[in-house]
C-alpha cells in the first residue's frame, strides 16, 4: 500500500469502474450482431411473403383457366363450389 490511502482508494475505484465499461462495450457489440440478424430475418420473411403472394396469384389464375377449360369442354358441374 502506498503512503497515500486516498490515492490507493481512487485507483481501486478506477479499476472497479473499468470492468463494467468493458462489459458494456462487449454487450453493445453483441447487441449489434443480434440487430443485424433480426434485420436479416425480417428481410427473409418479407421475401417469403412476396413469394406466397405470387404463388397465390398464380394459383388463382390457374383455377380460373381450369374453370374456363371445363366449361368449354362441358366438364364443369352446373353447381358452383361451396
Amino acid at each position: 500500500m502506498s503512503d497515500n490511502p486516498k490515492l490507493e482508494l481512487l485507483r481501486a475505484i478506477c479499476t472497479d469502474i473499468a470492468a463494467p465499461a468493458v462489459d458494456v462495450r462487449d454487450l453493445k457489440r453483441r447487441m449489434s450482431g443480434v440487430e443485424i440478424a433480426v434485420a436479416g430475418i425480417r428481410r427473409d420473411l418479407a421475401g417469403m411473403s412476396e413469394q406466397t403472394a405470387i404463388a397465390s396469384l398464380r394459383t388463382g389464375t390457374l383455377e380460373d383457366r381450369i374453370e374456363r377449360i371445363e366449361r368449354r369442354l362441358e366438364l364443369a358441374d352446373h353447381h358452383p363450389p361451396a
